[in-house]
């Protein structure tokens, strides 16, 4: 099994390197959903069983759907995970020069440590749209040709004026405006004119255009194997398209499920599922009620649209800090997760929790299919942290949050475990193919 675990880890690596954001993660879906026999929904779907179909939602949200044997008013079977991972997004003017270089103002997407962000290559992607409609895409340091950009700190031998602040003090978001030119244009021109006139040959976008983009640095590396065993895997945004890369692969190799098994892939948890991309808009729910409309048709009826909620199973994922060797005694042993023990049921006490009969059904699931798996509480009044559990849970929902532990969560590159990831992957496809 280790030849299998090792081949899973090298397509998850290959994927995450290309979906670093939310825009960049949608568009590989796409692409592999496609490969798989997915069709897009669209009014003429026929929605019958084992029919294989997506939907995007503002090329920011992902749904992947195989149509079960019950009918879609008794119920889903759904995985829910987040797409997007801290970065940092360009403000919405975000050029100017300093000490004559061009530099770009920032702002940070989800929670960070500011000084981890510092010396550190970065990539810029997203997208520029104007005002004619057009939307031009920007992918620049991915490719080992491509120039990178940097947010640079002061050598030791400088610094020691700010050596007595306290870490959160050291480095602020203010700080965090990567370089991003230095030549001017011309003996008479500064720098800013340079990037301008560089921006408006590659892109043919103005200044101006840069206030309706959508553009982020994030870290530039690949995925790397970690350690002499190679059991490890290195990565920026493993929080949480890990989770989302498990559910995809998953939904894509069930074939004539009994409950209709759907992949719900969504943006902006980092921020609190904000916007219509994020899991607190009515998105999700547009999405099953037209779904099962174009199932019942003239007999659709908003109380059969309930009980569908009522008896949809979901499991909420994400990934969440496991033992850490530089500092294990901010965890609680006995219900501390450790790296390559497998998935976790996540039982904070605080926020989603699970009843215990759906925390029972879920235990007989995983151990039927010999998925390993652990828990995980944090030390009370320690840690916390949030997932998109809640927001479904409270649309009447069967909801369980799941996680596979990592180390340094929320940092430009987090540390995996192949054996969790490949047993992830293993309890999503446990969960899609169950039948009664």
């Amino acid at each position: 099994e280790r030849d299998t675990v090792f081949a899973f880890a090298e397509d998850y690596k290959a994927f995450i390197h290309l979906a670093r954001t939310e825009l960049s993660f949608v568009s590989e879906a796409v692409a592999f959903a496609e490969a798989n026999g997915f069709e897009e929904l669209s009014a003429a779907t026929n929605i019958v069983p084992g029919k294989k179909i997506y939907e995007v939602n503002r090329d920011r949200t992902i749904s992947l759907l195989v149509i079960g044997e019950d009918a879609i008013q008794d119920g889903f079977h759904i995985i829910g995970s987040h797409i997007d991972s801290p970065r940092l997004d360009l403000k919405g003017r975000p050029l100017y020069e300093g000490s004559e270089f061009a530099l770009f103002q920032t702002n940070y997407h989800g929670g960070i440590k500011y000084h981890q962000w510092t010396n550190l290559p970065l990539a810029l992607l997203g997208r520029i749209d104007k005002k004619d409609g057009t939307s031009v895409q920007v992918s620049v340091g991915l490719d080992p040709n491509d120039p990178i950009f940097m947010i640079p700190e002061l050598s030791p031998h400088v610094d020691r004026s700010r050596n007595s602040k306290t870490l959160g003090d050291f480095i602020t978001p203010e700080d965090l405006d990567p370089i991003i030119g230095h030549i001017p244009d011309d003996e008479d021109g500064d720098v800013v004119d340079q990037v301008l006139a560089y921006l408006a040959e590659e892109y043919g976008v103005t200044r101006a255009d840069l206030v309706s983009a959508e553009l982020a640095l994030v870290p530039a590396g690949a995925p790397r194997d970690m350690g002499f065993d190679r059991g490890l895997i290195a990565a920026y945004g493993q929080d949480d398209r890990l989770a989302s890369y498990a559910a995809l692969r998953a939904v894509a190799e069930v074939e004539n499920p009994q409950k209709t098994t759907m992949a719900f892939l969504v943006d902006n948890e980092e921020v609190g599922n904000r916007n219509n991309t994020g899991a607190h808009s009515d998105y999700f729910a547009d999405l099953l009620s037209r779904l099962l409309y174009a199932q019942l048709e003239g007999d659709y009826r908003e109380p059969l649209f309930r009980s569908a909620l009522r008896q949809t199973k979901f499991i909420s994922i994400d990934v969440n800090p496991g033992i850490n060797p530089m500092n294990p005694g901010v965890w609680e042993s006995g219900n501390a997760p450790k790296l390559g023990y497998g998935v976790n049921l996540k039982l904070y006490g605080q926020g989603n929790t699970a009843n215990s009969e759906f925390i029972a059904w879920t235990r007989q699931l995983l151990d039927s299919n010999d998925v390993p798996w652990q828990t995980v509480t944090y030390k009370v009044g320690v840690g916390g942290g949030g997932t998109i559990g809640g927001e479904f849970s409270a649309q009447n929902i069967e909801v369980i949050d799941f996680g596979v532990p990592l180390l340094s969560i929320h940092t430009p590159y987090a540390v995996s475990s192949k054996v969790d990831v490949y047993s992830l992957y293993q309890a999503a496809l446990a969960f899609y193919s169950y039948s009664e």
